[in-house]
């Protein structure tokens, strides 16, 4: 990874999946009705004027590879967001977003209600290395992220690389790029929503990517796109 003259990572735009879940939390239901699987949910509109904006911020940032999580919000925003911008587009199944396994489509509400031991299995062994069963903690994330990374930059030396993926990859992709520890990833993690078509990049400093941006949204503000903060569809609830 540290090979790459520069990195960008892009949450997908908003997503139908991400308007349901923030409707659930806020009405205090135990369980987020979303008919797809996780893979299938699409963007919402205001998710496609944002993947839009996003494309503005790309044109001029002149990105060689994109790299895409199979999910289908994030093949959206990417088709939309590169659309004019010559970029190879590669879809990559170990960008997914992080599979949730029992906790997968209940609030926060529904797991203290439903998986009260799960619950605090989760809170004893701490989000970094709680994985529930059928799913992943962030530790299995991160395997296949720092194997990702490292055939990209091995692969592209001097390359300009966008990531299109999900809430927790940018935040677990930080992690890699700053060689960041638990603690400090956890303290950045702490209130901070990932905004859906957000950037965060790095660019080259010696031999280390030094960051630049982090959850940044001013493009979308700037072309009038929504800025939205929603927790995405399968955020690990809290």
């Amino acid at each position: 990874m540290h090979r790459l003259d520069w990195l960008a990572i892009v949450r997908h735009g908003l997503s139908t999946g991400n308007v349901t879940a923030q409707n659930a939390e806020a009405g205090g239901a135990e369980l987020i009705d979303i008919p797809e699987r996780d893979a299938d949910v699409p963007l919402a509109p205001a998710g496609r004027e944002q993947a839009e904006a996003v494309g503005h911020w790309l044109a001029r940032q002149q990105p060689r590879l994109a790299v895409v999580s199979p999910y289908l919000r994030t093949r959206q925003t990417a088709e939309i967001a590169l659309g004019s911008i010559p970029a190879e587009i590669v879809v990559d199944e170990r960008l997914r977003d992080r599979e949730l396994g029992v906790l997968d489509l209940l609030t926060a509400r529904g797991v203290q209600a439903r998986l009260p031991g799960e619950a605090r299995r989760r809170e004893r062994l701490g989000k970094f290395y709680y994985r529930p069963p059928g799913g992943e903690s962030w530790a299995d994330v991160l395997l296949r992220l720092r194997a990702l990374l490292r055939e990209i930059g091995e692969d592209h030396p001097g390359g300009r690389v966008v990531l299109v993926a999900h809430e927790a990859t940018v935040l677990m992709v930080r992690y890699l790029a700053e060689r960041l520890s638990e603690a400090e990833l956890m303290a950045i993690a702490h209130g901070t929503t990932i905004a859906n078509c957000s950037v965060s990049t790095w660019a080259r400093s010696g031999d280390r990517l030094e960051p630049v941006l982090f959850n940044s949204v001013e493009h979308l503000r700037h072309h009038g796109a929504p800025p939205t903060r929603q927790e995405d569809v399968n955020a690990e609830p809290v």
